[in-house]
Order: C-alpha cells, then structure tokens, then sequence
C-alpha cells in the first residue's frame, strides 16, 4: 500500500481544490505560489504533439486489420500483465484483486474483444438514401480519425477509465496523449509501460505529472479532448477547448438517484444498492448517490441492507476495517471532505442509521446510511463520491420527481419497481445520461448502449460503437449521377425552370 506521505495534500493545499483528474481550480482563499513546470517537460510535451501529428496523417491509411492487431497487442498485454495491475491498485486503493478484475480488468477486455469483432465493419462506409430529387446520386458517410487525441483520466478507475477510451482511440485510427492521474501513482506508472510495450511515443504517448501538465496539454490545439472527471473542471476543459475550437467528450458525473417504489423487491433492491454504492468504497461517477424510500418501507429497507453490507464485509466494525473487499478513500483529502459531509449532517440532526466509522490513519470510512437529512446540507449538494448513503422518504412520487428536476441532470438512475406504470411515469418525467430498471451501474459494461451523461453530467457517450464514432468524424459523401436532375433547375429561370421547381416542391419534399 502507498504511504500515507505520498498520498497527503501539501500545507498549502487549502488554496487549491483538486479534481478527479488532479487538474486544479483555484479558491477564493487566495492565491499559492505555484512552481512553474520545467523547460524540459514543457519540450518533451511539444515534440511529442508535434511529432503526433505526421503519425495521425499516416494513420488515416491504415485499415481495419493494422488497427485490429494492435487492439489484440493491448487485450494481450492486459491479460499479461493481470497481476501487476492487480498490485497497482492494491498499492493505490487498497482495491481487493477480485474487484480489480470486476471493475478494471473484465470492462476493459469486453472493451477490446467487442472492438476487435466489429471493427471491419464499423469502418465501412454506410450507404444512404439520397432524396428522388437528387434521382442517380450515390450518398454515404466515411468516418475517418479525427487525428490528435488527448486523454485526461481520473484516479477513481485509473487503468479501465485509461483504457477504455485508448481502445476507443487507436480503434479509429488517432494518435493519443493520454494524462493519467497523478493520485494513482502505482496504476499510472503501470498504464505507461504497458502503452510503452505496444506503441512509439509519436503515436501513443502517456505524460505522467500534477495538474500542470493537464493545463500545458489543455492548452494544445488537438483535434479531440477526451476528459472523464467532475463537473466543475469538466467546464474548464471545454472553455480552454473552445479557443482552438477542439472538440471534447466530457465524461463528468454529479448525484445519481436510487428510486424505490411501494412495490419494489426490498430484498433485491438492497442487495444491489449496497453492492453498486460501496464498490471502490463509493468512488464511482455512477453509485448512487442518494435514495427515495417511501415512508413504510424504509425499515426493511435498512434492515435489508444492513443484512447485505454485513455478507459482504464482515458482521462488525473491525471485520469491515479489516476486510480485504473494501476498498479504502483514495486520499486524506478526499477522507476529510467526505467524513466532514456527515458530520455537518449529523449536527443538523441527521440519524446515522448504519456505519459511520472512521479511521484517518488509513482513510478507512466504513459503508455508511444516513437519514433524516436537511436538504440544505452539502452532503445533499455535493456529489459524494465515497461510501455514504443519503435516504430520503416520501408519500407521492411527485414529490421524488420534482426533487430530481430540481437539480442538474444526474449521470444514471437507478428504479427498482414491478410496477410498469410508475416506472413509465419516472423515466418520462426527468433526464439522466442513462437509466436502469431493478438493479444500478450495469448499464456501463453493455457496449451496445451509448454511456454518457446530459448537460452537467456529461457531453458525447461511448462504448463499443459509440467510442469509435466519438473519436471519428463522420463525412458526407456524395457522387453525383452523370446525368443529374439539379440540372433542370440551373439558371437562366424560364417559365420551365419555375415549373420544375414548384412541381418539386408539391410533390417530392
């Protein structure tokens, strides 16, 4: 496990709010006195984009078998390299090594195995129609890379959230910077070498480093931007995008409801809540973030859940301390600002229902329920990001409905009911990136499904077709007939051409 030393904010820290991505965004503490990065990385960083981009041109050349085999060379490497990856995030999260290969390694593979089947096909052009006033015109669209790629991601997944868009990437024939978080030193180390293995620097290349090297890469005029992180620096990115007009993927996140219906599986739902919130210790752009029970059914419900966190970690305060299936708060930072949200609560007079254990000395904070909390809280504006469960009752389901759209668009939802109607009535009444019926987070790992966030939660999706598009540009592609029919329609406008013009508009538009 790292030391603590190396995980710890600076005494200066205060001044400075760090992201998922260790991009930084100053306070209104003041200003810190920031070392500059040094002459020689800000050249290795320019010869490297510079150099990327005569790969990119090659690349737009090469076909689906060059880019198939090195998406095989990463899968390889992957499988390869299982148990070092398996150390790395031991040493970064304390992460069990079966929740490494449940959320790191397996998503990533799927990732690959499902680019490597479909590829061919993806990259051929598809033919569409074309009006029968355009009668004999050949229309398709050809996607081509859009060239430079950088790739900005988190700590909280660092090798799949790394990977998982690489894949996506090198499928559609881009060079990619990726920057990985500097907050997984471990994982980020292991991510380099393994790209190192495959791939030359001019055509993938990984810049390892604190927030200033994210601003430096920022800065670049790449073709795409691939960020996965918070909201907050998510707007940042796309601001400093915007001045070359590079276009960007914002993975962001924000806070995920659970709904329970009067008619819910109790059982089920808690079981699968419990599982979802505490993976990775509730560092997880997709948990729940908070849940709506209505009002009779709230007791069995954290009885229920009690029952499933005790199955899964240990039946008391010390089993779930020394479990080795829970995974710790990836820093001392991120420890105090969640422990602080139930603290603050808890003086306002919210009742911990389960949990509420903590341990600085390894930023351990046990799976945690709380209830009975002000909506003015911050542990019910912030996104939580770690494993603490707010629960809210209710009588009427408009009254979950209208909390929701209350708030900025969330990144997933989560329903668990049998009843149809009430389920109909909650998907068409709010907005979420993405939604799932009667269990949480699975929606992610379908690569048929575009995943995503809407307006604060995120902008463009991915997965399986949805990457390769992402990072490909779609252009339209018209062949004229040689004996074209816009023809009659050319000028000088006789009474002929008037005529032709408006039977076209009567009849064929």
């Amino acid at each position: 496990m790292a030391t603590q030393a190396a995980r710890k904010p600076s005494s200066n820290s205060g001044t400075k709010i760090r992201s998922k991505t260790g991009i930084s965004v100053k306070s209104s503490m003041g200003k810190s006195k920031e070392t500059p990065l040094d002459e020689k990385s800000i050249k290795a960083i320019h010869k490297i984009f510079h150099a990327q981009r005569e790969t990119a041109l090659k690349l737009r050349h090469s076909t689906a078998a060059e880019r198939i085999e090195k998406l095989k060379k990463i899968q390889e490497s992957i499988l390869k390299n299982k148990t070092k990856i398996q150390e790395a995030l031991r040493k970064d999260f304390n992460k069990s090594e079966a929740e490494t290969d449940i959320s790191e390694i397996l998503p990533t593979i799927g990732e690959a195995k499902d680019a490597i089947r479909h590829l061919k096909y993806w990259m051929k052009p598809q033919r569409v129609a074309s009006p029968i006033t355009m009668f004999g015109a050949k229309s398709e669209i050809h996607y081509e890379p859009k060239g430079r790629v950088l790739i900005i991601s988190p700590w909280n997944y660092p090798f799949h959230l790394a990977f998982a868009p690489i894949l996506a990437a090198v499928a559609a024939g881009n060079t990619v910077i990726l920057k990985p978080s500097e907050f997984t030193p471990a994982t980020s180390k292991l991510t380099k070498e393994i790209l190192a293995e495959i791939f030359s620097e001019d055509e993938v290349a990984v810049f390892e480093g604190d927030y200033k090297v994210s601003g430096l890469l920022n800065d670049l005029p790449f073709d795409h931007i691939f960020f996965t992180g918070s909201t907050h620096v998510g707007k940042i990115i796309m601001e400093k995008a915007a001045k070359n007009l590079t276009s960007v993927t914002l993975e962001l996140g924000g806070k995920s409801p659970a709904i329970l219906t009067e008619e819910a599986n109790i059982k089920h739902a808690a079981e699968s809540i419990v599982w979802g919130k505490f993976l990775n210790a509730g560092q997880t752009c997709v948990a729940p973030d908070y849940l709506f029970v209505p009002e009779s059914k709230k007791e069995e419900f954290v009885s229920a859940a009690k029952l499933s966190v005790n199955k899964f970690f240990g039946s008391n305060s010390e089993n779930k301390s020394n479990s080795q299936d829970f995974c710790r708060m990836i820093n001392a930072r991120n420890y105090e600002r969640v422990t602080s949200y139930v603290n603050e609560a808890v003086k306002m007079g919210a009742k911990i229902e389960m949990g509420g254990d903590f341990n600085s000395s390894d930023n351990f904070i046990s799976p945690t329920i709380v209830s009975g909390l002000p909506e003015h809280s911050r542990i019910m504006h912030d996104e939580i990001f770690g494993p603490v469960l707010p629960i809210i009752t209710y009588k009427d389901q408009s009254e979950v409905i209208d909390f929701i759209n209350s708030k900025p668009k969330p990144l997933a939802m989560y329903i668990f009911s049998k009843a149809k109607d009430k389920i109909k009535t909650l998907l068409k009444s709010t907005s979420s990136g993405g939604a799932v019926i009667n269990d949480v987070i699975i929606h992610l790992v379908n690569p048929n499904l575009p995943f995503g966030g809407v307006n604060h939660s995120g902008m463009g999706s991915y997965h399986g077709i949805f990457g390769f598009k992402q990072f490909s540009h779609e252009r339209s592609i018209l062949k004229q007939a040689p004996i074209s029919s816009i023809k009659m329609m050319y000028p000088p406008y006789t009474n002929f051409v008037r005529r032709m013009v408006n039977l076209t508009t009567k009849f064929f538009l």
